[in-house]
């Protein structure tokens, strides 16, 4: 996940049994911070927790001071790489939760989320990961701000303009293109503030590397103006922060909320490969 000022950068190997939707679903979320916050009820948790939704995160993750406070044993140590630091975290952690009756994964990473708690305007207690969107059709509806379940049937109501949606073993990533050249891959980040962050060297799109990896450090980079175009909708002058090395293999950078809400609604179609933007 990336932060303006504190990135938050989440893969983990490995996927997970797929949860699908059976029928359509909607609960409600807060757009603020640049971030979409949900309530999610935990067990044993007296009141519902504040998770981003983050389909950057490989996989959901919970803070492990939530585990601490819930009496919830820390499952097996890892070491999570991060940006210039390590994070000691815990794989896989047992979490039963869910949002509006429909479950969460169970398999968690715990790890302190104290720095993104600290850039933000409240506690972040845990991540919504791409595990989540995984064989479900995941509509986010910014105008409304709720997040529909759709089943198949409604999904082929959706109109708007269709990207291509590879969801890799490494992530999920679109096709973008950065003033006017070909399309590049970028991770579909709904936990990424920034509009675009962009790597302005050369990417093989054919890499996919699982790694264990989070990063919780202040970052500073350098920005520029940019044109972006995602299938036919062109966006002008548009802040991308820029960096020298890929973020993930195989990614050019990331496509943030600063230009997913510019749309009214997104809808994520793991089922069918495509991403659809409604203006």
């Amino acid at each position: 996940m990336r932060l303006k000022l504190s990135t938050i950068l989440l893969f983990v190997c490995g996927l997970l049994a797929p949860l699908e939707a059976t029928a359509s679903v909607e609960f409600p979320f807060q757009f603020h911070d640049g971030l979409l916050w949900i309530n999610v009820s935990v067990a044993k948790a007296e009141k519902p927790l504040h998770f981003l939704l983050d389909s950057g995160a490989e996989v959901s993750t919970i803070d492990r001071r939530v585990l601490q406070s819930l009496g919830i044993k820390f499952g097996p140590r890892v070491v999570v790489s991060g940006v210039q630091s390590t994070e000691t975290g815990y794989w896989p952690q047992r979490v039963k939760a869910n949002v509006a009756g429909e479950a969460l994964p169970r398999r968690m990473l715990a790890v302190d989320l104290t720095a993104l708690s600290d850039v933000c305007s409240e506690p972040v207690d845990g991540l919504i990961g791409a595990d989540f969107f995984r064989d479900r059709i995941v509509q986010i509806d910014f105008r409304a701000q709720v997040i529909r379940l759709l089943t198949p049937a409604e999904a082929k109501e959706v109109s708007g303009e269709s990207l291509a949606l590879d969801f890799r073993s490494c992530g999920m990533r679109v096709p973008v293109s950065i003033n006017d050249h070909d399309a590049q891959w970028l991770r579909l980040d709904t936990g990424c503030v920034a509009a675009l962050h962009w790597v302005a060297n050369s990417v093989d799109p054919t890499q996919c590397r699982p790694l264990l990896a989070i990063g919780l450090a202040k970052v500073s980079l350098s920005t520029t103006r940019v044109s972006a175009r995602l299938g036919s909708e062109k966006f002008q002058n548009i802040t991308a922060d820029l960096h020298q090395k890929e973020i993930f293999a195989g990614e050019a950078g990331l496509l943030g909320n600063g230009l997913l809400a510019r749309f009214s609604r997104v809808t994520v179609n793991a089922k069918s490969g495509r991403l659809i933007l409604t203006k």
